[in-house]
């Protein structure tokens, strides 16, 4: 892999904007929010989402290409004791892919933090119904669907997923 995988601090609000956008744009089924609704918003609101990021119970990871650009995200908090909450998950195109590395070592880091940091037990995600690619990505890294989903906020036609993967 020839990224280096960096936790997200207060600062980088202008890399979560650019990253954010581009997830939109290439998966955005994969987020609840449109392209036009995160363009919208100022820099207050990006500012907000990193120090959310960064404060106590969440951690959020880029993987940083050498020219510096962030090539993938996730992002995990801990609304309960004892779990821990994937979201913000992508990786660009031109990075995906098992030989790459790229979100596997995300993930790792994730895990690291749940683990250590958080105390986690288990890590738990929503995946929408009609992502394959990510379906089987998790799949791979030992996650079960749990067999509890609800709608997608964006089109409450299609579902979310919800899948788990033990910690302990």
């Amino acid at each position: 892999m020839d990224c280096r995988v960096e936790r997200i601090g207060p600062g980088d609000w202008e890399r979560m904007r650019e990253v954010r956008l581009a997830q939109l744009l290439d998966t955005p089924m994969a987020f609840m929010e449109t392209y036009e609704t995160a363009l919208g918003h100022g820099e207050d609101e990006w500012r907000s989402r990193v120090a959310r990021v960064s404060a106590e119970g969440s951690a959020g990871f880029a993987a940083v290409a050498p020219d510096g650009r962030w090539v993938g995200t996730m992002i995990s908090f801990t609304p309960e004791p004892k779990a821990a909450v994937l979201v913000g998950v992508w990786t660009d195109p031109a990075y995906r892919g098992r030989q790459l590395g790229v979100t596997d070592a995300l993930l790792d880091a994730i895990l690291d933090w749940a683990r250590a940091e958080a105390g986690a037990e288990r890590l738990l995600l929503r995946v929408h119904e009609h992502n394959p690619r990510a379906t089987a990505f998790y799949r791979r890294r030992g996650f079960d669907l749990t067999g509890l989903d609800e709608p997608y906020e964006l089109d409450p036609a299609s579902r979310l997923l919800e899948m788990a993967l033990p910690l302990s």
